[in-house]
């Protein structure tokens, strides 16, 4: 099962911390606001999960596809 890293756009206030915990499929727009490349892969599922719990204004969540 694959899963998405979704935004909670109102929720999110640019701050980057996901970009520096999962530089892998997370960049930033010319605001500081994440932009998702991809799904999450097997592989980086524990890194998604911390970028999840280290979102100081809880505005990400993984959602299984």
């Amino acid at each position: 099962m694959s899963h998405a890293l979704l935004v909670d756009w109102p929720a999110c206030r640019a701050r980057g911390l996901c970009r520096e915990l999962l530089p892998e499929i997370v960049t930033l727009d010319e605001w500081g606001y994440p932009i998702v490349a991809d799904l999450v892969s097997d592989d980086l599922l524990p890194a998604a999960r911390a970028a999840v719990r280290g979102c100081p204004r809880l505005a990400l969540r993984l959602d299984q596809r």
